[in-house]
């Protein structure tokens, strides 16, 4: 009976490599943007007083605010709803965004705007639109901080040199594997001409003892 060959587990030098890379800020942080809270001051409807909210940004499907239901009142959402998160944002682009109103003959677009992780305040950033809405979002991850636009200058001014420090550390890394993998294996090859030299001795003193054999046995014939 032949048993199962056990599962080899993930080389070391992996797994070093993996925790490295998570241990780079960013490289694992969602910067996901949940809707905190919103007033709409119109429905745009044509024949009806209930708004059929959407959001939506490029690239993304229409998220549905099912519980938005009425004008003129402020509704507050804790983020863990079904339909939350409304969109994912990248570190250094921002995405266009809008706020719309589904209707039978043409859709109702209360704005549309470029949001970016920057111009999230300590996770929190507002959009105001005279006369359609008012929204505040949330994203704990993205990169803005408090302060005013300068302070979100010199914010930008900082991406940079953080993504410098962060190749820096792969590049590190993976040369660090590389001299290690290359030292393994230069240790691998000199155990293998080590034990070749072994064998290649231990054939040469066997066949030298055969030698001397065959030289007694001759001279005990004569």
């Amino acid at each position: 009976m032949r048993w199962p060959r056990p599962i080899s587990p993930p080389h070391p030098l992996l797994v070093v490599l993996f925790v490295a890379l998570c241990s780079i800020p960013g490289t694992t942080s969602l910067r996901l943007v949940t809707l905190d809270t919103i007033d709409i001051f119109t429905t745009g409807k044509w024949f009806s007083s209930k708004p059929t909210l959407y959001f939506r940004c490029n690239g993304d499907n229409m998220t549905y605010l099912p519980d938005v239901k009425e004008a003129n009142l402020i509704y507050t959402f804790k983020g863990e709803e079904s339909w939350q998160p409304l969109t994912e944002l990248a570190e250094k682009k921002c995405k266009r965004c809008g706020l719309y109103d589904d209707d039978f003959f043409k859709d109702h677009v209360f704005d549309e705007w470029e949001m970016c992780s920057t111009e999230f305040k300590d996770g929190k950033y507002t959009h105001f639109k005279e006369g359609q809405f008012n929204a505040t979002f949330l994203c704990p991850n993205c990169t803005g901080s408090a302060g005013d636009s300068g302070a979100h200058h010199s914010g930008s001014e900082v991406e940079p040199k953080k993504t410098s420090v962060a190749v820096i550390i792969v590049v590190s890394v993976l040369a660090s594997v590389l001299v290690i993998l290359a030292l393994f294996g230069g240790y691998k090859y000199w155990l293998k001409k080590k034990r070749e030299r072994d064998q290649l001795r231990f054939l040469k003193l066997f066949e030298e003892g055969d030698d001397m054999d065959d030289e007694l046995g001759l001279s005990n014939e004569l």
